[in-house]
């Protein structure tokens, strides 16, 4: 048995269903491609899949809306894969174990990949009904949006007819988006030379942090834990004389990190000294995001006395220092729009390799200037301690249209359904919509979606009310789009 059978409306959750049996994270998306093509192929429409997975399945309009322009409808095929520590799957083989827990779809131990799989459900349903009424369709599903958006960049959009675009890719029913920031990877390489070295072997772990969307919930000050531990080996280096051997953090540039972890070497008559302060430090934590991260530890396990591998003292040195140093978070609020944060950027993936350190934050910015500017000063950061800097990835900013068609429906829309007005509003976090308008003259964009909590973790969840709500909304929002 189906375990989202009886959730309304009925084809959406079993087409998402089928989606969370699919393993698509990031790079990984040819399976949920493959599903698409299958689909159109099985209902007779046109579809087509280009070398990077991105599927357009075109459905003609119905009787009466000959002459309506053409409507994409889009979302992308990818998920961010984040599970917790004890979780047993593998996201590049395995499907997820979805549950249902009152108005929330849920999966045991992982993400949902409600982000956004719930969008590729709702079009399929769409394209799956032949009793609505809509103009031409294009619906359009893209990969690789949560590593950059990459997917959209490489699509080819010249056979594209449409410039009324609504994406579902936006975690708050009731919000309308119409302008996001812009955005990029950079990415700090730090050269790592070792020698062996001695002591008590330590694993320290900074843990049980809230984690998020590092741009929809950057302004939220969760902690990061990969910048707390670097505050931690800058704190232990006051008082004792370690060693590191081994350092990892995060999974996801866009994810603020939940869970770093440090192989140090300790001499033993400091290991007293050691545990002490750490303990110490846990209190410090446990006070200072009492609010944000209740659950955050800082712990260690001793493995006894051992002889390895560990960064020379100036290589830790200058790892520790970019660690302390370096910006992070929310950098600068807009002026224009109250509670908007207008640039930020997260750490979110920590790397010791044999051969550097790897740092990869996600820099966003409604601004293209400070956008760079940010990646400037990690650029001129690193470079002055003699390592380097790499940039991937950048995508545009979508800037907002001051006369909107397709938002003014779907305003009009919404106050005749719900009986009140929509928030229309900018959001921090990157959405494919500046990449189509750059490639798409003329297009029109409105950003929407179901409620959806703690994306990008663990925790994300999915409301089935809302989801029912929005996909109402939607065909609504086609049958006025004459």
């Amino acid at each position: 048995m189906r375990v989202l059978e009886g959730l309304e409306p009925k084809k959406v959750f079993e087409f998402f269903e089928d989606l969370t049996q699919i393993p698509r994270g990031s790079g990984n998306e040819a399976g949920a491609a493959e599903y698409c093509m299958e689909f159109a192929k099985k209902r007779g429409l046109s579809a087509s899949r280009d070398e990077f997975n991105n599927v357009v399945i075109v459905k003609e309009a119905s009787a009466g809306y000959e002459d309506a322009p053409t409507v994409i409808i889009q979302g992308h095929l990818d998920m961010v894969c984040e599970k917790e520590a004890d979780c047993a799957i593998d996201f590049a083989k395995d499907p997820l174990d979805v549950a249902v827990d009152g108005d929330f779809v849920y999966a045991k131990g992982t993400t949902l990949g409600g982000d956004d799989g719930i969008a590729v459900a709702i079009a399929l349903a769409i394209l799956d009904d032949d009793s609505l009424s809509h103009p031409r369709l294009e619906c359009l599903f893209t990969t690789g949006e949560e590593v950059g958006l990459l997917g959209a960049k490489d699509f080819d959009a010249s056979h594209m007819k449409g410039r009324r675009l609504i994406n579902i890719d936006s975690e708050e029913e009731g919000i309308f988006t119409v302008s996001c920031a812009g955005g990029m990877d950079g990415i700090l390489h730090i050269p790592a030379v070792y020698q062996e070295t001695g002591g008590v072997r330590y694993t320290v772990t900074v843990d049980g942090l809230q984690g998020g969307h590092s741009g929809a919930e950057i302004h939220k000050e969760h902690g990061n834990s990969n910048i707390l531990m670097g505050r931690a080996l800058c704190w232990l280096d006051e008082v004792v004389n370690f060693r590191i051997a081994g350092l990892s953090g995060g999974l996801m540039d866009n994810a603020i990190p939940r869970s770093t972890r440090a192989v140090l070497y300790v001499p033993e008559e400091e290991c007293q000294a050691f545990e002490e302060r750490l303990t110490a430090l846990d209190a410090i934590y446990k006070t200072e995001y009492a609010a944000s991260d209740a659950g955050v530890t800082v712990g260690f396990v001793s493995e006894g006395k051992a002889v390895g591998q560990a960064l020379t003292p100036k290589c830790a040195s200058i790892l520790m220092y970019v660690l302390h140093m370096v910006p992070n978070g929310v950098i600068k609020d807009s002026m224009d729009i109250p509670g908007l944060v207008q640039t930020s950027l997260n750490l979110g993936i920590l790397r010791l390799t044999e051969e550097e350190a790897t740092a990869t934050f996600s820099i966003r910015s409604s601004i293209e200037s400070e956008k760079q500017e940010l990646g400037d000063r990690l650029r001129h950061c690193v470079e002055f301690l003699g390592g380097t800097y790499e940039e991937k990835g950048s995508y545009p900013g979508w800037e907002y249209r001051h006369e909107s068609e397709l938002r003014d429906t779907c305003v009009s829309v919404y106050k005749k359904m719900y009986d009140r007005n929509p928030r229309v509003m900018a959001i921090h976090a990157g959405l494919e919509c500046g990449l189509f308008s750059g490639k798409m003259e003329g297009l029109d964009c409105v950003s929407i979606g179901p409620n959806l909590y703690d994306i990008h973790t663990p925790k994300e969840r999915l409301s089935i009310s809302s989801t029912k709500r929005i996909y109402e909304f939607v065909v609504e929002v086609l049958k006025e789009l004459r």
